[in-house]
């Protein structure tokens, strides 16, 4: 396992254990693990979200109205979620 030092500020610090008992976290690893999950999960999203403009980019330019798509997606989304 790794083990990391950081230093911050004493306002961080307060904010840190605030958030800790908050959120309930038994101790700093486990907040710490926690956010960087969160940030992981983000940089996951971010990336599949430019793998899908850059997918929609490639496709070329659509003939279908603004019209004609928002319809098809309102049936998508109605069947399925009945």
């Amino acid at each position: 396992m790794t083990k990391i030092s950081i230093t911050m500020p004493d306002e961080m610090g307060k904010y840190i254990q605030s958030a800790m008992k908050a959120r309930q976290f038994e101790n700093t690893s486990e907040y710490f693990r926690h956010l960087v999950r969160q940030d992981q999960e983000r940089e996951s999203k971010i990336a599949e979200l430019r793998n899908m403009l850059d997918e929609a980019e490639a496709s070329g330019i659509s003939e279908h109205t603004a019209e004609d798509i928002w319809k098809e997606a309102e049936q998508r989304h109605l069947k399925r979620n009945g």
